[in-house]
């Protein structure tokens, strides 16, 4: 009986199960206004439609055309790709900017077809070829199943686990991606029908094949890519001048495509039957768009293997656009909304016989450019594409294939990463370099899926392998010039000093606990800029600037509002601006190419949210670190000792024994200042700009 008393207050007690009530109670207390937050951040537009702007119609007009006259050139193109009929790519193109419309988070993302997923798709049609299901049917079962793997990872907010792609490693796929598409489309500008599959075996059938090309369809195809790249260049020089170059350049697709399939029309149409062509088109056959179907069940088990690349790599994609493109503009986006609408839409959009749809960089592009204002514009886009489905496929007969390989090849050339991008991580890390050659070199040649296998594989095994083999440092190391003073730092610790300053209200000190790399990067920069949103005001503070600046989101002023709420804060008006912000490294041992690319985000963001002015200070970094930082191009120049002058401002250590470091990320100054006190920071400092010096209490912020 006693054990039994025993085992009873045992459980009573236990820290844990008294954690998990604690967390039920709160958890059953929140669970009806939870869920109806959590119903309507599903659908944004219900938040942000109320406080539309008429007079941004316009703009949202002549964005949505401009996508919709480059939605057609490219949904034809892609389809192709993916080696289905080039109709299919027309009627994959309408739905989802209308679903976007209700559930995307930025103004500025155009989805669709993408060139990463049609050739992904292309692969899984080549691996069940022979077998009774058309390739349309097999890239609407893939379809299907990146949209429930994305909708599962969405409405489960369990975004956070692509994350687990590091940048190297999508260089390199991505890379790969587009050499494969553009060796894929060899065939059709040359008019070598008998090129074969494989990277090797295209390229030696290829060159093999080139006395026998048509030189009619060599004429079309290459006078399409010296067109294209005209354009191109032309709006780059030019199109900030002039607007009417500016569309021409943006429509440059739309343009060669109408010219071309004139010219189709003219030199082939008086020929008879297409073996008679000069050189071949498309011959588009349509009546519209098809009714829906459901996608076979069988069909749908053969595909979800083969379909976790095809997701992993264009929801990366899809995530990364609507990330790079809300920081660009100014507004917050939900990556996890934005999976969730990736899902719903490719299932939806797999019932109507489409291939699958993610984000497109060159369509967002050239939406951001067009000075979008909401994603309404998704109407205008669905509109065009809708007409040319029931008016215009009798005219798209007429499209040489060379003229869509040539529009193809223009649009995945700027997707191959140069060799400069390698060779600095290669400066930077070893395992980053060897990650991205991996997925380079094993998707070029073996397959896509094995290629991202095979590098993240080796990126978990190497994080292991760092973590059974963690260095030990030893004090004094004479080897390192960061160690140099930490006999006397301990001594500092040992004594504190007896009294402690305020800490000036427009400064934030912020202590990693950890490594900063590839699966926590974007996390920690996240938190260490929803913190300065909350506990200081922007540059523009006044009510007439915040109203300027007013943009169509609502979601990032109710976030900012709940970690505003969650801090205690309520009146916001009394924020102090921020104006330096203290990074302490003191327990970093590891960062690599993802985490150095992070912080050069973080910076620009604190920038655009606290001005030019604000002082960004990286701190007590070991050796190691300091070298990643050198290594990945970052300019590091030592600071003086305490008292004395750095470049970017004068510099006083820890007790006047810390030698810190001046650290230049491009345009970006950043300077260590202190050193880690029993997790505590210590310092003072002079602002970037002039100034007294501004002296800090121990004081940190956790991320």
């Amino acid at each position: 009986m006693r054990t039994l008393d025993q085992a009873k207050e045992a459980f009573v007690e236990d820290f844990n199960w008294k954690r998990a009530r604690r967390l039920a109670q709160a958890g059953t207390r929140a669970l009806p206004g939870a869920a109806v937050e959590y119903v309507v951040d599903k659908f944004p537009i219900v938040q942000w439609l109320p406080r539309y702007n008429p007079r941004w119609l316009v703009n949202d007009v002549i964005a949505g055309l401009t996508l919709g006259l480059m939605l057609i050139p490219q949904g034809l193109s892609y389809a192709k790709i993916a080696t289905v009929p080039v109709q299919y790519g027309l009627m994959s193109s309408w739905l989802p900017s209308v679903i976007y419309a209700f559930m995307g988070t930025t103004k500025d993302l155009s989805t669709g077809p993408t060139s990463l997923i049609s050739l992904l798709t292309a692969e899984i049609i080549k691996q069940l070829r022979g077998e009774q299901w058309s390739p349309s049917e097999i890239a609407s079962a893939v379809a299907v199943m990146i949209g429930i793997y994305g909708l599962v990872i969405g409405l489960l907010k369990l975004g956070f686990l692509l994350e687990l792609i590091s940048l190297p490693i999508l260089s390199g796929f991505i890379s790969a991606v587009a050499i494969t598409i553009a060796l894929n489309q060899m065939d059709s500008l040359l008019g070598e029908p008998n090129v074969g599959d494989g990277t090797a075996t295209q390229i030696h059938d290829i060159f093999q094949q080139l006395p026998q090309a048509n030189v009619y369809a060599c004429a079309v195809g290459f006078t399409g890519i010296l067109f294209l790249t005209v354009l191109d260049q032309a709006g780059k020089r030019w199109g900030k001048k002039n607007r009417i170059v500016w569309f021409l350049s943006i429509t440059r697709a739309f343009i060669t495509l109408v010219i071309f399939t004139g010219v189709g029309y003219a030199v082939n149409r008086s020929r008879g039957d297409a073996d008679s062509f000069l050189f071949e088109v498309v011959q588009v056959k349509s009546n519209g768009q098809e009714a829906p179907r459901v996608p076979n069940p069988t069909l749908l088990s053969k595909v979800a293997g083969p379909s976790v690349a095809v997701f992993i790599g264009s929801a990366v994609e899809h995530t990364a656009i609507a990330r790079g493109f809300g920081v660009r503009n100014h507004y917050v986006t939900d990556q996890s909304q934005e999976l969730t609408f990736y899902g719903v839409a490719n299932i939806a959009n797999s019932f109507f016989h489409a291939i699958g749809v993610g984000g497109a960089m060159s369509r967002t592009a050239v939406n951001s450019a067009c000075n979008v204002k909401s994603p309404l514009s998704g109407f205008v886009t669905t509109a065009v594409v809708l007409v040319s489905i029931f008016k215009l496929v009798g005219t798209l007969y007429w499209i040489p294939k060379a003229t869509l390989a040539a529009i193809i090849i223009c649009a995945v050339w700027p997707l191959i990463s140069p060799p400069s991008v390698f060779y600095r991580y290669w400066r930077t890390s070893l395992a980053d370099f060897v990650s991205a050659m991996l997925a380079f070199w094993v998707s070029l040649f073996v397959s896509t899926e094995i290629g991202i296998a095979t590098s993240v594989g080796f990126n978990i095994v190497y994080v292991l392998l760092r973590q059974i083999f963690a260095p030990i440092s030893t004090v004094p190391d004479p080897d390192n010039d960061h160690e140099r003073h930490c006999s006397e730092i301990l001594q500092a610790i040992s004594s504190p000093p007896s009294s402690s300053l305020p800490l000036p209200s427009d400064t934030r000190i912020f202590h990693f606990t950890d490594s900063v790399f590839f699966p926590n990067a974007y996390a920690i920069k996240t938190a260490l800029l929803d913190t300065i949103k909350a506990h200081h005001a922007p540059v523009f503070h006044s009510p007439e600037a915040l109203e300027a600046e007013r943009n169509w989101s609502v979601s990032g002023e109710r976030r900012l509002a709940k970690l505003r709420r969650k801090a205690g804060i309520r009146d916001p008006r009394a924020l102090p601006p921020i104006g330096l912000v203290v990074v302490d490294f003191g327990r970093v041992n590891h960062i690599d190419a993802t985490a150095c690319a992070q912080l050069e985000v973080l910076l620009s963001e604190i920038r655009a949210y606290g001005g030019e002015g604000v002082a960004v200070r990286f701190a007590g970094m070991s050796g190691y670190v300091r070298q990643r930082f050198v290594r990945a191009g970052w300019r590091v120049v030592e600071g003086g000792e305490a008292g004395g002058s750095g470049e970017g401002g004068r510099i006083e250590g820890v007790s006047g024994v810390d030698k810190h470091m001046v650290v230049e990320a491009y345009r970006s100054v950043v300077c260590a200042v202190t050193a880690p006190r029993h997790g505590n920071v210590t310092a003072a400092a002079e602002k970037e700009g002039g100034g007294k010096g501004e002296d800090v209490e121990e004081y940190v912020e956790e991320a």
